[in-house]
């Protein structure tokens, strides 16, 4: 769910020209990835905290949607680059779980006996199974289903590449259009079960390939040449249920979005992605997205509705002040252990030689 960028825009290299880049240790720089994941995040907290407009017209929903699909595709990518930059299924899991575990246990053994529940929430909740029917989600951890899909994800490509290498990655492909289809013969627009909504990161860890020279060059030639702009007006109707089968392109629409902006580092659109205050969102948005429900419970979500929408300031000041905190010195310490507990690979060869490689040789 993070994606680790340098503040500086970046400039046209090798790989926003159709050349694939060479692998090294050290994860490409992608400022504007930072944009749109602050925009992710201000778009889920838009539609838990604001009213944008009357209900019947959907926004709120719609918001949602639209920011997940964004977070979801960053992930994808995120973690697909990570693998094949440092392919240590050990360094993998361990950065992952320091990662992901400290803020959603600490949180989630915060709010659960608040929520009185019974011990089936916890251990799907912290074992991160909640989002699978019977569903173990209560009112404070209802948006941890995201955070479910994640971790199933994580299990299943470090499986992946622990049996197939590099070459496993590719499978990440077909796996994603398997459940489009799959979707689409269950008529599901958006759901929260994985097997119904892990296409979109597989759509961003598709992306990660194609970024890496691994899936041709007409997929980059065209991220390189259509407007970001298009895809934006594509993707924001199918993130809404009125939109019907338009919402089965959200994943394709979402990562063909960030794309665009990866291959066209010059475009206006990636240059307003690169601001700092975008990236200090981008920074603090793993502790926002957990934290932030909590803020608008109790006292701050008692009274009728213009009460409550009047106390929403004091909620995002809440959550960010909660979020900084975690993020500086909670998250941190915990991802600096597992950055120590963690062995720096060797110098690699190119993305090209190392998709031709033995899986036995890549671990």
């Amino acid at each position: 769910m993070e994606i680790s960028a340098s503040r500086k825009p970046v400039h046209a290299t090798s790989a926003t020209a159709g050349a694939a880049p060479a692998m090294s240790y050290r994860m490409p720089r992608l400022p504007m990835l930072d944009g749109w994941r602050g925009i992710s995040i201000l778009a889920v907290l838009a539609c838990h905290m604001l009213p944008l407009g009357p209900k019947r017209f959907g926004l709120n929903g719609a918001a949602g949607v639209f920011g997940m699909c964004l977070f979801f595709t960053l992930s994808g990518f995120l973690i697909t680059s990570t693998l094949l930059h440092d392919p240590s299924v050990r360094n993998f899991i361990i950065r992952r779980l320091c990662r992901i575990l400290p803020l959603s246990w600490l949180y989630t053994l915060i709010v659960l006996p608040i929520a009185g529940v019974s011990i089936g929430y916890y251990i799907a909740t912290l074992l991160f199974y909640a989002n699978i029917p019977p569903f173990w989600l209560s009112g404070f951890t209802g948006h941890l289903w995201s955070v479910c899909v994640e971790m199933q994800f994580y299990a299943l490509v470090a499986i992946m590449f622990a049996a197939f290498g590099r070459k496993g990655l590719l499978m990440l492909v077909p796996v994603c259009l398997a459940i489009t289809a799959g979707r689409i013969a269950n008529h599901k627009l958006a759901d929260i079960v994985t097997y119904f909504r892990v296409d979109e990161i597989l759509a961003g860890a598709s992306l990660a390939l194609v970024y890496a020279g691994l899936l041709g060059q007409p997929i980059r030639k065209f991220l390189s040449t259509v407007s970001p702009w298009i895809l934006l007006v594509l993707l924001l109707p199918a993130c809404h249920s009125a939109s019907g089968p338009m919402n089965y392109l959200r994943p394709y629409l979402a990562a063909g979005l960030v794309g665009t902006t990866i291959f066209q580092a010059d475009h206006r659109l990636t240059r307003r992605l690169q601001v700092a205050s975008l990236a200090y969102i981008a920074e603090i948005s793993y502790a926002l997205y957990v934290i932030h429900p909590l803020t608008y419970h109790g006292w701050l979500g008692s009274g009728t509705k213009l009460v409550k929408y009047c106390k929403r300031p004091l909620s995002f000041a809440l959550s960010f002040a909660l979020a900084h905190i975690s993020t500086r010195y909670y998250e941190s310490r915990w991802i600096a252990w597992g950055k120590r507990h963690t062995v720096r690979p060797p110098a690699s060869p190119t993305f090209n030689d190392m998709v031709s490689l033995e899986p036995s040789s890549l671990l």
